[in-house]
């Protein structure tokens, strides 16, 4: 059934034909191509009596060809979810930088307790895994269950990040500096030509880190504020590399005052700022950071575009199993715990931080998970019912979220297809910020 459905939704996929809703008709009509939808699971056309009985939830919605993502406001059914996962998984650029597994992965632990309320919010929404990890052991280890999500997906499986790259790239940032490619966060990026005539040509990365570029005139989140007639959306295509958004969407503009505006153009630069100066040594550090610091199992990698490096073509985007997610975040911690040259750079963009400046009653600028009180080195920090705990938070579309309490080694992973404040939202503060404040005392045995 999985390879099957596999397959039909690969074949989704490459079609431009996709509808919301059936035009039955088209399945009688005498012509080369017919509707997926038309077949039933045996490969063979259904006939008028058939297409009636066919359910609701059994037909896809693709709500924009465009967009690679679920819209947040909608609540789809569990076919649409499963497509956009294939979607997610299938779907990244032929090129890639990948990192291979380390030959002496980590190897975790177990002091496993099922927690009936986690089981029920796997039930019930978009979720593919929970982990929660406190001290050196796995405490809940959680997949979606068979009858929901659970027969499309692995321990293997390599799971689209969303915006949890953000995070990454500033963590491959930290052993950028340690190897000495980058003197610091202070470092001015003037010696790039690629950001030439652009409003972040002499900026900090200390800026960009946070967020704070002054481009809230041109950018936000995913989407230009300016000439939409060029581009409407930053998610960046096979050929889209970062000098084509500098070209098309940059020329001439003008830092405005520093605030948080968090975008993608911000963390992409950082991730090509590093390619730029560290030339022929940019895997050699993407191998030290997740090869060698995380000690992943399996092979993890980031999106790379087409073009020659210099017009920048490292992305943020990410892919990891459930498990390489949760070695990364460990490493994060021991960095921290162990005050590494790395977990000095981790302390210093913790103490560097800025606010976000959110009314987290009534902006639903960020969602739950994400909304905390202020943003540093890429990372969401200070969250609310988490006070005086540093915590590095991860985010990212669709429910995507990492918590990490560094010196508690407290540590939360989930994995989601989709994320809203109706159907699919999931409670964070159960999920999330309670096994961070109170550890495994917060899951029922």
């Amino acid at each position: 059934m999985k390879k099957l459905l596999g397959i039909i939704v690969l074949g989704i996929l490459l079609s431009n034909n996709v509808e919301a809703k059936p035009d039955w008709s088209k399945c009688d009509k005498d012509e080369f191509y017919k509707p997926l939808y038309c077949y039933g699971p045996d490969g063979k056309l259904l006939s008028k009596s058939e297409r009636k009985k066919v359910k609701k939830e059994e037909i896809i919605t693709v709500y924009d060809e465009e967009s690679w993502k679920i819209p947040s406001s909608k609540s789809p059914n569990k076919a649409t979810l499963i497509y956009y996962h294939f979607k997610y998984l299938h779907g990244s650029p032929k090129m890639n930088y990948e990192i291979q597994p380390s030959e002496n992965p980590y190897e975790f632990k177990s002091d496993l307790r099922e927690d009936k309320y986690v089981k029920k919010e796997m039930q019930k929404k978009a979720i593919l895994s929970y982990l929660f990890f406190e001290g050196d052991k796995i405490v809940i280890d959680e997949k979606s269950p068979k009858e929901k999500f659970g027969e499309f997906i692995d321990d293997q499986t390599k799971l689209r990040s969303m915006s949890v790259g953000k995070s990454l790239i500033s963590y491959v940032l930290g052993h950028a500096i340690c190897g000495g490619y980058i003197d610091s966060v202070d470092q001015r990026i003037d010696d790039w030509d690629l950001v030439k005539n652009t409003l972040y040509d002499g900026q900090k990365l200390i800026d960009l880190l946070n967020m704070a570029a002054g481009d809230q005139k041109y950018v936000y989140d995913s989407y230009f504020l300016s000439n939409p007639s060029v581009v409407t959306h930053l998610q960046i295509a096979d050929d889209a590399n970062l000098a084509y958004y500098m070209t098309t969407q940059f020329q001439g503009t003008k830092k405005s005052k520093s605030k948080y505006n968090y975008n993608v153009i911000n963390t992409n630069l950082i991730f090509n700022y590093i390619l730029f100066k560290s030339g022929d040594d940019f895997e050699k550090i993407l191998d030290e950071t997740f090869k060698n610091k995380a000690r992943i199992k399996n092979s993890v990698y980031f999106y790379k575009m087409y073009g020659p490096k210099e017009d920048g073509i490292a992305n943020s985007m990410f892919y990891a199993t459930r498990y390489d997610y949760l070695r990364i975040a460990k490493a994060i911690a021991d960095d921290y715990q162990n005050n590494t040259c790395v977990g000095k750079y981790l302390k210093e963009i913790y103490d560097r931080k800025i606010p976000k400046n959110i009314n987290h009653d009534g902006d639903k600028s960020e969602p739950l998970f994400n909304r905390t009180y202020s943003y540093g080195g890429q990372f969401h920090l200070d969250y609310p019912g988490l006070k005086k705990r540093i915590v590095f938070g991860m985010g990212g579309y669709g429910g995507q979220a990492i918590l990490i309490d560094v010196e508690n080694s407290r540590i939360v992973v989930v994995n989601s297809i989709h994320y809203n404040n109706t159907k699919y939202k999931y409670n964070h503060k159960k999920l999330l910020i309670n096994p961070i404040k109170l550890g495994k005392k917060s899951f029922k045995k």
